[in-house]
């Protein structure tokens, strides 16, 4: 059983299928891998075992690293007609998106992801951000592969910790459409228990993939609706940098999204949150309990560093922050908010209030 549907782009549509068991072990002729060394590990049999492996932390997130697969990749005798294939999650796919989109002015790939949060959310828009210094995230492109093929099945060696990074993911996605995406995900998959089983997954991939299809459609490069599913990140990117990574990315968007509902009701002084911002509250709120310890680090927040990496987002412009909070009525607005004494107060306290009081 396998769903197959196209995404438009610029550069010509490409492929998604999404399924259980689909054979991912058939290598393309004349072509060059790269692969999660954790994931070649645990899926031997799947993955090429001449592939370029890499540690997925985010050290390795840089363009030291892409040009050391560039060089690989060119003394295999890769051609412009090759073929690059890729095996792992968003660090993966960051670092192959721009690999093959420099190598030669740009060779087709291939992404299988193999975190949740790869398959619901990162694997298609094409988008890409890599580390340089102490910027994170920084620079990046957009050049998504010709295919991306999902197999449901590299979730069964997920930790709780990757489990619940794809699902705050994936509900941010449908809390972002102005449609019955939301709706959807709370009747059909907001009071199950982990690990999720087979069909669920397909389920849940499906339905946060063709939401964010309409995003990617309506605004591939990033300049309106698209810019809403930037929601948690902002805080979220903050919250990595000051926890030294100790948090990983979706967990941190989580927690992001807690802090950003409640940035929105500080800055729009209302009380209570309106009735979607509950539901997706206690969402994620429910998810955390999955990952005590994960959640618990976040004690050791360094709020003064926290300030620094959001104060440093390359979201923000000259004398404002942008930020994605919610209005009253629960639905998600960007807005450019001249930065003042006031609004730098409110800043710390979130950060304050994430460390100490948001668990409780």
């Amino acid at each position: 059983m396998s769903e197959i549907f196209k995404v438009e782009a610029s550069t010509g549509a490409y492929q998604v299928q999404i399924g259980v068991g689909l054979q991912i072990n058939a290598a393309k002729e004349s072509s060059f891998s790269i692969a999660d060394e954790l994931v070649a590990k645990l899926w031997s049999k799947s993955i090429p075992q001449d592939a370029f492996f890499v540690q997925a932390i985010e050290q390795n997130k840089t363009l030291e690293t892409s040009a050391q697969i560039i060089e690989a990749m060119r003394s295999k005798g890769i051609q412009r007609g090759s073929h690059l294939e890729a095996f792992g999650g968003g660090i993966i796919q960051d670092l192959a998106t721009i690999s093959a989109s420099l190598y030669m002015r740009g060779i087709d790939w291939t992404y299988y992801p193999t975190t949740l949060l790869g398959m619901v959310d990162s694997c298609i828009g094409g988008k890409s951000s890599i580390n340089v210094g102490r910027y994170k995230n920084i620079a990046g492109n957009f050049y998504p592969p010709k295919e991306i093929i999902i197999d449901i099945e590299f979730c069964k060696t997920l930790t709780p910790s990757e489990q619940v990074a794809g699902l705050c993911e994936a509900i941010k996605i449908c809390y972002a459409a102005k449609t019955d995406s939301f709706d959807q995900y709370v009747k059909n998959f907001s009071d199950l228990s982990l690990p999720l089983s087979s069909e669920q997954l397909l389920g849940l991939v499906k339905l946060s993939l063709l939401t964010k299809k309409t995003f990617i459609e309506e605004d591939e490069f990033d300049r309106g609706p698209r810019l809403l599913l930037n929601f948690g990140h902002t805080i979220g990117h903050a919250i990595e940098a000051a926890t030294h990574f100790s948090i990983t990315h979706g967990v941190a968007v989580g927690m992001g999204m807690l802090a950003e509902i409640r940035m929105g009701m500080l800055l729009n002084k209302y009380v209570d949150l309106p009735y979607r911002a509950k539901h997706l509250d206690s969402y994620i709120r429910g998810l955390f309990k999955n990952i005590p310890d994960m959640v618990n680090t976040i004690r050791n927040l360094e709020v003064d560093l926290a300030i620094e990496a959001f104060k440093s987002d390359k979201k923000h412009t000259n004398g404002s922050y942008v930020i994605v909070t919610l209005d009253k009525q629960g639905y998600l607005e960007r807005s450019s908010i001249p930065v003042t004494e006031d609004l730098n107060r409110v800043i710390l306290e979130i950060f304050e209030w994430v460390k100490k009081d948001f668990l409780l």
